[in-house]
């Protein structure tokens, strides 16, 4: 295990950064769903997702097809709680969407509660109620997280499971407990229904981060990419301050975390169209003509379409040189990680909700032809 990612590491610390800051509309998609269970004996589970969220994210943006980084679509659920008041306490959080803010909002609102975990009824509801690609080419994967029996309730996981298989959603299961177990009450069986992959964590253990001489100057260019965003309309106001909310949940978090989130934000699938003009204009959400006065910032307010036009060029190009020094950074931090890993005895590298997300998504991307930098 602690062989095979720190090849990862080490192979994806060369992959250049300069990743196409908005991949077309003929890139692949990577559609994953995360099903956690919420129930009372969880939270340790949660605190790793956290934790990892935008390791996942950075991990996914890092793989190509063709030259083109994938489109990454992310939908959460949580089950088993006792105060979801839905049929067989099932949740959906978010739709897939790339919205990588809105995300990490849901998954730092997730909070856990006593209750029953029907695993099939969660994933019958994913497969179900998602708006899945259809085209073959796509990656489709269902991450299911939990400690109960997944046989557990009134659905036949096998049923449910030979109908993802039919729609190639590949489901992959992570019981937060001893392996055995896990195969007793089976977890492994539900993984090999869609030939996905079957793993056992233990959801109490913290996330141990190695922090680098990288991290603060990576923070830092952050706040200055920050400023380059331009908000418009109604949503504009709040949109910025859900960035910098979403800031400060990864700072929580400590200095790893905000430096993988801010390595995120200054690659391809971090896109804010709907709201920043700079993004909205570039991928044709909006054009610059068409924004009413009132739904203009006070920035831009005034100004001629000259003026606008220049300001947000200025900003683009700030953005793109911001983005550039976060990459640069993030390859010198990861490039370091890599040489503190091999300090690290095989059996202090404890397998987590991040690590067994990864280990998975990688070895699938590559089975689908999608470039992924591992020996």
């Amino acid at each position: 295990m602690k062989t095979t990612l720190l090849s990862l590491i080490i192979c994806i610390s060369s992959f250049s950064f300069a990743q196409p800051v908005h991949p077309s509309d003929e890139s692949r998609k990577i559609q994953i769903a995360i099903l956690f269970d919420t129930s009372g004996s969880m939270d340790g589970l949660i605190e790793q997702a956290k934790s990892t969220i935008w390791k996942i994210v950075n991990i996914a943006s890092k793989m190509s097809d063709k030259g083109k980084a994938p489109q990454l679509e992310i939908a959460l659920y949580d089950y088993g709680n006792d105060e979801i008041k839905t049929p067989n306490w099932i949740r959906k959080r978010t739709d897939l969407i790339a919205d990588l803010d809105s995300i990490s909002g849901q998954l730092f609102s997730l909070k856990t509660n006593g209750g029953t975990e029907y695993c099939a009824a969660v994933i019958e509801s994913s497969i179900n109620d998602l708006k899945w690609s259809t085209k073959p080419t796509d990656l489709r994967l269902v991450y299911i997280a939990g400690n109960e029996p997944f046989n557990q309730g009134p659905i036949d996981y096998k049923k449910i499971l030979k109908i993802a298989a039919t729609k190639d959603i590949i489901v992959n299961t992570i019981y937060c407990g001893p392996y055995d177990q896990g195969v007793k009450e089976f977890w492994y069986d539900g993984a090999q229904q869609t030939q996905g992959s079957y793993f056992n964590i233990e959801s109490n253990n913290a996330i141990k981060h190695i922090d680098t001489p990288y991290d603060k100057e990576i923070i830092s260019t952050n706040d200055s990419l920050n400023k380059t965003y331009v908000g418009y309309g109604r949503d504009g106001i709040y949109r910025a301050s859900k960035q910098a909310t979403e800031d400060q949940n990864a700072s929580s978090k400590g200095y790893a975390v905000m430096s993988e989130r801010a390595e995120a934000k200054s690659k391809s699938n971090y896109k804010n169209g709907s709201w920043d003009l700079v993004d909205g204009i570039e991928q044709g959400n909006v054009k610059l003509d068409s924004i009413r006065v009132e739904d203009l910032p006070a920035e831009l307010k005034g100004k001629t379409k000259e003026e606008q036009t220049k300001y947000i060029e200025n900003k683009k190009m700030e953005r793109t040189k911001y983005q550039n020094k976060i990459g640069e950074l993030s390859k010198k931090r990861e490039e370091y990680i890599a040489e503190e890993m091999k300090k690290i005895n095989e059996s202090d590298a404890k397998k987590d909700l991040g690590s067994a997300i990864i280990e998975s998504l990688v070895a699938t991307a590559q089975k689908t032809g999608f470039m992924v930098m591992v020996e």
